[in-house]
């Protein structure tokens, strides 16, 4: 009889859950996966910041869940669940009942108050796409009052913005918010020194979580390069709509208070208290089971305790734990043994808006910038692993190509999209050049006779021969040319037959627009190649900048790839879901 798996909540862990589930199913196994959430789609929570502080736009946080899932069988429903029978294994909303055999819930967490009087009506959590949207929108409002503002002391209140927490989301928004406020300003015609910005932490240290160096780095990026006024020791004792109070009696003027101090497990329904917690997390054993063996809990919402102390709420518990859940519940369908999870955290990233980054990975503490480029690959990694190259794809768009705040002399160069059609008569010329120095080769004997060894003769005397604009250049390599010497010219014709073969094919993938990114890079290849070994004459240099040009995308514009990459990029999805090719692959 088919066993009904219900993964309740979208999140990290939920998604991890499923696709474990997905990728590990034999023809032996009947079971059906079915996630539930209240939205259609996933939330990357480690990037909501980018958003609330404009750097990329909205669309660029949330993967729709039939993406995640398309080429799978894991059933996609979306609902609020509200009531719960754990003995009778029953979900309840207030529309449908769903009956599950094994049920691990990855509902997450939401923002904690701590009973703080009027911080949850006065304040802006960060805790969702909805949450970053309107965060974004309201400093967007609150400039362009304080720009028509007459009164000086409600125009202080509108510009002053306190961020209530200096964990990981705190001082990441703090630093989009100092870095967004620059061409804010501009826009507004606003003094930047009309602006403040408070980070308000009660602990003695911002990121406790990483070590002194790292923090005292942390602190000095934000307090000289960002001008935030960081304030420790502080801790917020009551919020009202206009006003922060601190415990040491200090009241702050200001209309936004962005609330990003406490997490607590998401509040899904009318008897979770019936499973056993710890603090306000659900209690799971070593398996990740919940007293209810069928009953698993993952992600932020449980409490895993190991060693002396409970997993904190990171995307890399979520991961392993959901990841962990689904083996369990895979390995008791099939009769074997569960396994306990040992979970390796293998590190922290913060970053500090797009230009400073720390890291403490593995008990070492990277550089600035091989922090800032260590969390996007760790990004890419986890977008790739849910989506394949479409999200990387999506990812690096957003993050480099779209990006909305100021940007660097490079970054502005390199933003600046072109349509690729602009680039056909390249491509077409590119290629064409390259199948004439095929068929040329071929005309000449390449295939059949040496001519390498008397090619490199000819180019040490060709400053006599040639006229200046022929000169042929040549770079000089020990290494290369030892190689070249002692490998290539004894095996010269089968080198030929190579170059001719590599000279047609480069020719054929240009005209026709077919593998145009591969088949740049190794038309680039070729030429550095041709330098190294032979020689170029300079009147063909300008294959390099041409084919550097068309690695943008360029076979997309009339061109066989606008149909192949997309094709390949669904195959590959439904090879890594399916383990199994499908040729016919239209969508």
């Amino acid at each position: 009889m088919q066993k009904k798996i219900l993964i309740l909540g979208a999140g990290y862990a939920g998604i991890e859950a499923a696709l474990t589930l997905q990728k590990a199913r034999r023809k032996t196994d009947d079971y059906e996966i079915t996630i539930i959430d209240k939205n259609p789609y996933h939330t990357l929570l480690t990037e909501l910041h980018e958003v609330a502080g404009n750097r990329i736009n909205k669309d660029g946080i949330i993967v729709p869940l039939k993406e995640i899932f398309k080429y799978t069988d894991v059933k996609i429903i979306q609902d609020e669940i509200t009531h719960y029978d754990f003995e009778k294994k029953l979900l309840i909303s207030s529309t449908k009942k769903l009956s599950y055999d094994y049920l691990i819930i990855a509902a997450g967490s939401q923002p904690n108050f701590y009973g703080i009087p009027g911080l949850k009506e006065n304040s802006f959590t960060l805790w969702s796409f909805q949450d970053a949207v309107k965060i974004r929108e309201h400093i967007k409002e609150t400039f362009l009052m304080a720009a028509q503002e007459t009164d000086p002391e409600k125009r202080k209140a509108l510009l002053t913005f306190i961020i209530g927490g200096g964990g990981f989301t705190g001082v990441e928004m703090t630093g989009e918010l100092a870095l967004w406020v620059k061409s804010l300003c501009r826009e507004h015609h606003i003094p930047k020194d009309d602006v403040k910005i408070i980070l308000v932490e009660a602990m003695p240290n911002i990121l406790n979580n990483l070590k002194a160096k790292n923090i005292e780095k942390s602190m000095k990026y934000l307090t000289k390069k960002l001008k935030v006024d960081v304030r420790l020791n502080c801790a917020i004792s009551k919020v009202n709509p206009d006003s922060v109070e601190l415990k040491n009696g200090v009241m702050i003027p200001s209309f936004t208070l962005i609330w990003t101090a406490g997490i607590r497990a998401a509040e899904i329904g009318n008897n979770l208290c019936t499973l056993e917690t710890k603090g306000c997390r659900i209690k799971v054993n070593e398996y990740t089971q919940t007293e209810y063996k069928n009953v698993y809990a993952v992600g932020d919402i449980a409490a895993f305790h190991t060693g002396s102390f409970t997993l904190p709420a990171m995307v890399e518990t979520a991961l392993q734990t959901g990841k962990a859940a689904a083996k369990n519940i895979l390995a008791d369908l099939r009769g074997k043994e569960k396994e306990k999870l040992k979970p390796k955290l293998h590190g922290v990233m913060v970053s500090i808006g797009s230009y400073f980054a720390v890291s403490d990975i593995m008990g070492r503490q990277l550089p600035r910038y091989l922090s800032i480029l260590m969390k996007y690959l760790v990004n890419m990694h986890y977008l790739f692993g849910i989506g394949g190259f479409e999200l990387v794809i999506r990812y690096i768009k957003h993050e480099f190509l779209h990006k909305k705040q100021d940007k660097t002399i490079l970054e502005d160069h390199c933003s600046a999209t072109t349509p690729n059609f602009w680039l056909l008569p390249i491509r077409l010329f590119l290629g064409y050049s390259w199948l004439m120095e095929g068929i040329n080769k071929l005309n000449e004997g390449w295939f059949t006779k040496p001519m390498l060894s008397s090619m490199v003769t000819d180019t040490a005397t060709s400053a006599s021969v040639t006229t200046a604009a022929e000169k042929a250049l040549k770079l000089s390599i020990p290494f290369y040319s030892t190689i070249f010497e002692n490998v290539v010219i004894p095996n010269q014709v089968l080198f030929q037959k190579f170059i001719i073969l590599s000279e047609l094919g480069l020719g054929l993938a240009f005209i026709t627009g077919s593998f145009t990114f591969i088949a740049a890079l190794v038309s680039v290849g070729l030429n550095i190649n041709f330098i190294l070994s032979t020689g170029m004459y300079l009147r063909e240099l300008w294959y390099i900048p041409s084919a550097l040009c068309l690695l943008g995308g360029a076979g997309r514009a009339f061109g066989v790839d606008y149909y192949l990459i997309p094709y390949l990029m669904r195959q590959w999805r439904y090879v890594v879901r399916n383990r199994m090719v499908k040729l016919w692959l239209f969508r």
